[in-house]
């Protein structure tokens, strides 16, 4: 019996067809757009697009993983947020295209990751057509909004091993597999880039996860975290 993750996309071929742009559309009009945007596969390292960009393009991600990063003038590096298969990405510059250069880059995490680049011109042509999509664009955004206003009031209001909980059960629900002990989270960061998605230090995070881990919550191989008992990790986080 196959176990499917809870954000899993339904594989009917195009990813791209279950992003919050097409999901509600009919297959042929879908096709329309499709047909105009740009695919392209990109090795682990690379860059879907950088911080000071000037384009108005947005991407949507049709397989693998990207990691959104901003750089301080001092050259210090900020892990703002990660992405998976079928969410969109950069779409400020296309809804504001007078905002200014893009503020982040956006780093491939995993090998052969697949995204597809759409033109705001294209886009807004076709949204003319199909003005229902345009409610859930809006829909989409009001949701990284939320996202990260809920962000925001975890850096004040939880401590890290509560907002460390909250973000292993974030990466768990979006990116986890199961197996008979628990659930695997490969999450691809270094200790610096999960203390950075905490909003805490890489010492203080080490200390909350050692403590979940003597806890039996959790083990730590690599860069994967299994997780053996979710239920103490949610409570924990609301606390």
């Amino acid at each position: 019996m196959a176990v499917h993750k809870p954000n899993e996309i339904p594989d009917d071929g195009n990813a791209l067809r279950q992003t919050a742009l097409f999901k509600q559309v009919p297959r042929q009009d879908a096709d329309q757009l499709l047909d105009t945007m740009h695919e392209s596969t990109y090795a682990k390292g690379s860059t879907v697009f950088r911080q000071g960009d000037t384009d108005h393009r947005m991407y949507l991600l049709e397989e693998g993983r990207v990691k959104l990063v901003r750089q301080s003038p001092d050259r210090r590096i900020q892990l703002l947020s990660i992405h998976g298969r079928g969410e969109i990405l950069g779409e400020i510059p296309v809804f504001d295209p007078s905002g200014g250069p893009r503020t982040a880059s956006a780093v491939v995490m995993v090998n052969k990751t697949k995204v597809a680049a759409l033109d705001h011109d294209a886009l807004f042509d076709w949204l003319n057509q199909h003005p229902k999509v345009a409610v859930d664009m809006l829909q989409v955004l009001a949701h990284r909004l939320r996202t990260d206003n809920e962000r925001i009031s975890d850096l004040v209001f939880l401590d890290v091993p509560a907002r460390l909980a909250k973000t292993l059960l974030d990466l768990a629900t979006r990116f986890g597999e199961p197996f008979e002990q628990g659930l695997m989270v490969p999450y691809d960061l270094t200790q610096e880039e999960l203390a950075q998605l905490v909003g805490a230090s890489r010492e203080t995070v080490n200390k909350a996860l050692m403590d979940f881990s003597n806890r039996g919550w959790i083990s730590r191989k690599g860069r994967t975290i299994i997780i053996f008992q979710p239920g103490p990790l949610i409570r924990r986080s609301r606390m």
